[in-house]
């Protein structure tokens, strides 16, 4: 039987050789928002795993929307130069189609880095003024964020649509709008976060107002040649917050706006969420959704062997099987899976010989000589 997961798959108007899918992944090694060469370095390797798609971390779409300091951004000319630079060495080397995650932190912003304790940072350690739908901290003892009023949620709209332009002259070929773990479009879905009592609080229509307005104003800004999806907490793993059966309600609403796909995570509004951890212990989430709306869904979260992947692809549980931790572990685990599978990735040139006897024929079309 060929494998599932080495199928292709059409994400809207966008081709992919397989179903593997490189997931954003926070750096924190941005200068103001730019890319750096550590970003050259690290999407130099993701293009090469053989892996379907590759996301660019959660970019920030202005500077006080980013998680840390480091986080990378698309809110500037200097941005978009800096960018542009690493995805020209990049793209000399692979094919791969390339996707950036745009997102705004809201109240989870002005962090430090993971490595340096990941804590909220004061003005005087060189942090800022975090904004959020109401003006209710993450954490009891944090500092609280500013409510945004009608002109800070217009001025947001119109930074998501200038980032996705940029987006769009970078050649970048999907956007995925960041509505989960706990970020601003995720803060406004969720009563937790959310305690406006105007047009963007209270009822679910009026809860998801904010997040589809941005959509909506992002994909009548995006080329219709670029795909456009949304990542989404399922669930806030808390009682009385976001659920499964809101994000059912918000899925609907995002399809009958064109959303080519739903990248199904859950929790990260809140520290009293209690998350049943396990190996795909967010898959039935993206299973309700897909059966529910139709619409294209990946999987993430603690998906690390080929054939559990395989499985969840073949059972109908999601249609694309998205990696994090697990390609930081291991950048070549799509050449692995496709071993293991009997399948086949593109791989450079310059790595064919490296080749198991076990695993001939696993990079297509490899061919060596020498005198």
């Amino acid at each position: 039987m060929s494998s599932q997961l080495f199928s292709p798959f059409q994400l809207g108007p966008l081709g992919l050789a397989n179903r593997i899918v490189v997931s954003p992944m926070c750096q924190y090694s941005a200068d103001d928002g730019c890319a750096t060469a550590w970003h050259r370095v690290h999407l130099g390797q993701m293009a090469q795993s053989g892996a379907g798609l590759l996301f660019i971390e959660a970019t920030a779409v202005e500077a006080i929307g980013r998680i840390t300091p480091g986080c990378l951004g698309l809110y500037s000319e200097a941005n978009e130069r800096a960018l542009a630079a690493v995805l020209a060495d990049v793209r000399g080397f692979s094919t791969m189609p390339i996707a950036v995650q745009l997102a705004h932190a809201g109240r989870k912003a002005s962090s430090a880095r993971p490595w340096d304790g990941g804590q909220q940072l004061a003005l005087s350690e060189g942090g800022w003024a975090a904004v959020a739908p109401s003006a209710i901290p993450h954490g009891a003892h944090e500092a609280p964020p500013a409510a945004l009023d009608e002109a800070g949620l217009a001025r947001i709209r119109q930074a998501f649509v200038d980032a996705a332009q940029r987006a769009a002259r970078l050649g970048l070929q999907a956007v995925e709008l960041h509505a989960a773990h706990g970020y601003l479009l995720h803060e406004f879905l969720s009563p937790l976060a959310n305690q406006r009592d105007d047009a963007y609080g209270g009822s679910l229509d009026n809860r998801m107002r904010f997040p589809l307005q941005v959509f909506d104003a992002v994909r009548a800004a995006l080329p219709a040649t670029v795909a456009l999806g949304v990542r989404l907490s399922a669930t806030d793993w808390v009682e009385g917050g976001w659920d499964l059966e809101q994000s059912l309600r918000f899925a609907a609403a995002l399809k009958q706006r064109g959303c080519d796909w739903i990248d199904v995570s859950s929790g990260g509004i809140s520290p009293l969420q209690r998350i049943p951890v396990g190996p795909g212990y967010q898959v039935p989430l993206a299973r309700a959704i897909r059966q529910a709306t139709g619409l294209a869904t990946m999987a993430v979260g603690l998906i690390t062997e080929a054939q559990q992947a395989e499985a969840l692809v073949q059972d109908g549980s999601a249609d694309l099987v998205a990696l994090a931790r697990a390609m930081l572990w291991n950048p070549r685990w799509p050449w692995h899976a496709a071993a293991s599978l009997g399948a086949s990735v593109t791989a450079p040139a310059q790595y064919w010989r490296s080749e198991p006897r076990a695993a001939r024929g696993v990079f297509t079309n490899a061919h060596i000589g020498q005198r």
